[in-house]
């Protein structure tokens, strides 16, 4: 049975409802009328039942996207880029397909900045992709920038650094023995957990200045075999081994060691002052010391 909202609530579609937008929903509930679009039909009970309209389209194909022009004023964009290629033809399609809106959130990522030798880094700073993936995101943001202001939408970016929770951690990593970079060699990760990154997304929904970005990041500064050697130690599992940065390429994925190349601190004052935010998990340590005992699939680092 499909529910049931008042016709008095604004209209909202999520675009890209996957683990974040699936935690957004109960947020929203009550706030919204809310419409998901999914390009998995099988997908449609389950959005219904957590209080969503589902949409059935698919950014790579647009002609299933004519149904969300002028569905919904307001946007949450969580929706990544495809697998290949230096521009998100997702972003392209998805603008083009939209019509009116009054308010945008788009969720990109803090890779965009490629490495900075383990500085701390403001919004302000020029963004340097080094990658495909990185590149796509940069043209997103890029993308919708100006559409917002050729079309008169509110358009906010966040930046999201490595997105964790009790199902969204390295344990099958560990178990693997996959190794780390030693001491010397090591770069600093960033992190959010995934419940704060909801929260977030609905207060820069409410406060997010238009064309703002602001950095979606816990306080944590960590480096990142520290952060594999913590969620080990909470879970009772063996540290992983230490290796220097040239013996080490040879061993692990190219993705992973893309993420082992770059180094940076992400300042976190926007997020607090604009869009008033108070993280419920602010220190992963901390976090994953109440999480000991949970033992679920592997998520990824961002």
């Amino acid at each position: 049975m499909s529910q049931r909202f008042p016709s008095s609530l604004p209209r909202l579609l999520i675009v890209g409802c996957g683990d974040v937008g699936m935690r957004l929903l109960p947020l929203l509930r009550g706030r919204f009328k809310v419409f998901a679009v999914t390009s998995q039909a099988e997908r449609r009970a389950e959005l219904r039942a957590a209080g969503a309209t589902p949409v059935v389209a698919d950014l790579d194909r647009p002609t299933t996207l004519r149904r969300l022009r002028n569905l919904a004023p307001w946007v949450l964009h969580l929706a990544p880029p495809q697998a290949e290629g230096e521009h998100d033809r997702h972003t392209r399609h998805l603008v083009a397909a939209l019509g009116a809106v009054k308010r945008l959130v788009y969720v990109s990522t803090t890779g965009v900045y490629g490495d900075c030798g383990g500085a701390l880094v403001h919004e302000a700073r020029p963004v340097a992709p080094r990658n495909a993936r990185a590149r796509r995101r940069v043209d997103a943001e890029r993308i919708l920038r100006a559409w917002g202001l050729a079309s008169g939408a509110r358009v906010s970016i966040l930046r999201v650094p490595g997105i964790y929770a009790d199902d969204r951690l390295p344990l099958r990593r560990l178990e693997q023995g996959t190794p780390a970079l030693r001491p010397e060699d090591d770069v600093y990760t960033n992190h959010v957990h995934a419940d704060d990154l909801a929260r977030i997304v609905l207060a820069s929904l409410w406060r997010g200045r238009p064309g703002r970005v602001v950095h979606a990041v816990d306080d944590t500064r960590m480096k990142m075999a520290d952060y594999f050697d913590a969620v080990a130690d909470a879970f009772n599992m063996a540290r992983p081994p230490r290796l220097p940065r040239a013996q080490l390429q040879s061993v692990v994925t190219p993705m992973l060691l893309s993420f082992m190349s770059e180094s940076r601190r992400l300042d976190n004052t926007r997020l607090k002052r604009e869009l008033r935010v108070r993280l419920r998990h602010p220190d992963v340590a901390a976090t994953l010391a109440r999480m000991k005992g949970a033992r679920r699939p592997e998520g990824e680092i961002a």
